[in-house]
């Protein structure tokens, strides 16, 4: 049915269509399934995390596959609250709150835990695009999927592997790994502040290449066609005194030059490499 709307919000202890929380030595897991409002169209996926890591796996089926789960840390200790002496706490705070919102094949995945991570394994069929971010306590894997892929993280990796399409993927804290088996004319950028960025490419692909490393080295094994001209100046002036600073960026074309590719990091090396 089109235009069909679904919210499902997963809380311990209770069950929503087809899900069956699972609780053990601190660890809590749940399963939810979503059903696209057209499966022979191709859909987008949206996740944003705080905490936690994000799994995203492109398969056959039909629909999309969300397992969640968190462990609680037995080893911290809560702090007493002197002024309930006594009395009897009845809030659940440890537990494991999700959403998931569908609407002509666009599903919205947001967790509401704050206190933990929470890691997600995501099962979506393979022509998707995706949009998933984290920033604390994990990594996001993607695996299989063909679309548009935007992927954010602030402290941990980024690993597209099998992936078609385009991708932007930033993160601060940590590796950009990529491995593309085919990919369109949009541009792409890969970026980090303190990790390497190795990207691998078909052998055919046609691009027009954009990267600087600010401590680290560069290697490729594309035959680049390096634009040799002298680095430009640029002259910028402030409180009466002029600064003039050195672009440092090495642009070149691969196989006749195609796509905008843009990869930067400060901390780390740059690999563009040709699939074998």
């Amino acid at each position: 049915m089109k235009n069909n709307k679904v919210i499902i919000v997963l809380l311990v202890l209770m069950a929503v269509i087809k899900i069956t929380p699972i609780l053990a030595q601190n660890e809590i897991k749940e399963q939810l399934l979503v059903p696209l409002s057209d499966p022979a169209k191709s859909g987008s996926l949206k996740v944003e995390l705080v905490h936690g890591s994000i799994k995203v796996v492109g398969y056959a089926g039909k629909e999309v596959v969300i397992d969640a789960e968190t462990n609680a840390n037995p080893n911290k200790k809560e702090k007493n609250d002197e002024l309930a002496s006594g009395m009897k706490r009845i809030s659940n705070r440890g537990g494991l709150e999700l959403s998931a919102e569908e609407k002509n094949n666009k599903v919205v995945v947001t967790s509401h835990t704050v206190r933990q991570p929470v890691n997600l394994t995501i099962k979506v069929p393979q022509q998707f695009s995706l949009k998933v971010s984290t920033v604390n306590n994990g990594d996001i894997v993607i695996e299989n999927i063909n679309g548009e892929l935007e992927v954010n993280n602030v402290n941990g990796d980024i690993t597209l592997t099998n992936v078609s399409g385009s991708a932007v993927a930033n993160t601060v804290n940590g590796v950009i790994k990529a491995n593309f088996k085919s990919v369109t004319d949009a541009p792409m950028a890969f970026t980090t502040l303190n990790g390497n960025v190795d990207v691998t490419f078909p052998v055919t692909t046609k691009m027009n290449v954009k990267v600087k490393s600010d401590r680290g080295e560069i290697y490729s094994d594309f035959d680049i066609d390096v634009d040799k001209t002298t680095p430009k100046g640029v002259r910028t002036s402030q409180n009466g005194m002029y600064k003039v600073s050195v672009d440092d960026w090495i642009q070149g074309k691969v196989n006749g030059g195609g796509s905008e590719i843009m990869m930067k990091n400060m901390h780390g090396n740059i690999y563009i490499r040709k699939a074998k």
